[in-house]
């Protein structure tokens, strides 16, 4: 069965270990999840099934939304609730102070990864080797933040919002919220609102075609050809610039790449319906 849907990852749960839940829930042995959503993190999760998960590339995933609240005083090596090591009372802050913070950390932004993260160094996860006590070297990354903004503050906890690119670390951008503070903190609650057009909607199924980030392409030939694989040519093409797009048939979809001249698949006989 393929299917295209968006669950709402609970708490404490790897995005990785929801999918068996995911599997016996819609009896499937091939599933797949785009965007990994930290343990503590809830949201907006992007699944599918069958050969969907072949797609995920080719979607519209960004930017990128997400609700945190940054917990004053509180100190987590992992810069979440899950390592949190120290608490602190520290006086209130004035409002003026953490919207001009929040306001400073829109743009561009270059900063380190977290420790405790998915990034792979030397084929090994960081977070496994943080939590070996292992040293952990990252490289910067840049990302861009589009805007962000506090929905409320109740001390010790500010609530903010944030629409970021593809590969932003919340947990990362708390810290520097924190950093222009002054203060420890942390995060302790994080959801991802969407990523993209994709919301949380009661798990409804998707028409991926609704979602493709490439453009549809007419072909005129034989639709045989399309669906066997068979060799194509540029001549039956209403577009014929060089590009990747999406081409339909009335029970396939498949997406081709045209790269001077020449007709590649990328990805062919993707059923429409089940």
């Amino acid at each position: 069965m393929n299917r295209l849907f968006v669950v709402n990852k609970p708490i404490f749960r790897s995005s990785n270990g929801y999918m068996g839940y995911v599997k016996r829930k819609y009896n499937t042995k091939k599933v797949g999840f785009s965007g990994t959503l930290d343990p503590f993190a809830t949201g907006c999760l992007i699944v599918a099934t069958g050969q969907y998960p072949k797609l995920f590339q080719y979607l519209k995933k960004t930017p990128k939304s997400y609700a945190a609240t940054l917990w004053l005083g509180a100190n987590s090596e992992s810069l979440d609730i899950e390592n949190v090591d120290s608490v602190k009372i520290i006086p209130k802050l004035s409002l003026e102070s953490i919207e001009e913070a929040l306001k400073s950390l829109q743009g561009k932004l270059t900063y380190y990864p977290p420790k405790f993260s998915a990034k792979k160094i030397n084929g090994q996860r960081a977070y496994d080797l943080a939590r070996a006590g292992e040293e952990v070297k990252l490289k910067q990354i840049t990302s861009t933040i589009y805007d962000i903004k506090l929905i409320h503050y109740t001390h010790p906890f500010v609530h903010f919002e944030a629409t970021v690119s593809e590969g932003t670390y919340i947990r990362s951008l708390g810290a520097m919220l924190a950093d222009k503070l002054n203060v420890d903190a942390t995060l302790s609650s994080l959801k991802r609102l969407n990523e993209g057009d994709f919301f949380y909607d009661n798990e409804k199924a998707l028409d991926p075609l609704k979602f493709l980030k490439i453009p549809q392409n007419i072909y005129t030939g034989d639709e045989e050809f399309l669906e066997l694989g068979k060799k194509l040519y540029l001549d039956y093409f209403e577009i014929k610039e060089d590009g990747t797009y999406w081409v339909e048939t009335k029970e396939f979809f498949s997406v081709i790449e045209i790269l001077d001249g020449e007709i590649k698949y990328k990805l062919n006989r993707i059923n429409k319906y089940a």
